[in-house]
């Protein structure tokens, strides 16, 4: 079973259709989304659009949650929240009331299983869609935050930062972002999984994409921050 964990698309179609069209050239049985889908990028109805087209199974994100209810005040720094509300506001005002109900009913957890492997996937972590875990924090925080279910490999997205761990026999993976990588590198990340009964193989796929296509289209955009936006796509990081 050969199965693709994507994330973190942000608005970010052209990022997205690049990383489905790399997904589709490796035979992909199943796709599975794990949140972020619209917010932060210019265009957030067709990235939607897309995800809705795939007939994967997707959970909610913390930029998902922001679309539906606003940006909370300790939910950001102070000093951003200003400019990211009005960013949400500009994705909220290109989707339609249907878009905002799908991704309220989301569901914010994915439990798996292919032949004997176990798979626990999540946003941010099993009980946060904001709590921010680093590739950088130990063995004992990881397992403690991360692992409290039963599961073989544990899943994630939000930091935009992809990595593969083995902690106390398990697997834990960050899948990075679709659409907004900060790891200095300007192509997309998804994580794909290949697994044969009680076997199993993990990577992280790096996809190209047209990055001065999107900084284009913020610049011939109204969107409210599209300054930040060009220089995060085009620094790759932050």
């Amino acid at each position: 079973m050969r199965i693709a964990f994507i994330s973190d698309i942000h608005g970010n179609a052209t990022a997205l259709d690049a990383v489905l069209g790399e997904i589709n050239q490796r035979n992909v049985e199943k796709v599975f989304v794990l949140g972020d889908l619209c917010f932060r990028g210019p265009e957030p109805h067709r990235s939607l659009e897309l995800v809705k087209s795939l007939n994967a199974e997707v959970i909610k994100g913390n930029a998902d949650e922001w679309i539906v209810r606003g940006i909370k005040e300790g939910e950001v720094p102070d000093s951003a929240l200003e400019m990211m509300s009005k960013e949400r506001d500009w994705a909220l005002s290109q989707l339609d009331e249907g878009n905002v109900e799908y991704l309220k009913n989301l569901p914010t957890e994915l439990k798996l299983e292919y032949g004997k492997v176990k798979i626990h996937a999540y946003h941010a972590t099993p009980h946060s869609l904001f709590e921010v875990v680093t590739p950088y924090e130990s063995d004992q925080l990881i397992a403690e935050k991360m692992m409290g279910s039963e599961a073989d490999i544990y899943i994630y997205a939000h930091i935009h930062k992809p990595y593969i761990r083995y902690i106390n026999g398990k697997c834990i993976i960050n899948i990075g972002s679709v659409g907004l990588p900060f790891d200095g590198l300007a192509k997309s990340s998804y994580a794909l999984l290949e697994i044969q009964e009680e076997s199993f193989q993990t990577s992280i796929v790096r996809v190209a994409y047209d990055v001065n296509k999107v900084i284009k289209q913020f610049t011939e955009s109204d969107y409210p921050n599209s300054e930040q936006m060009k220089k995060i796509l085009s620094n790759s990081g932050i």
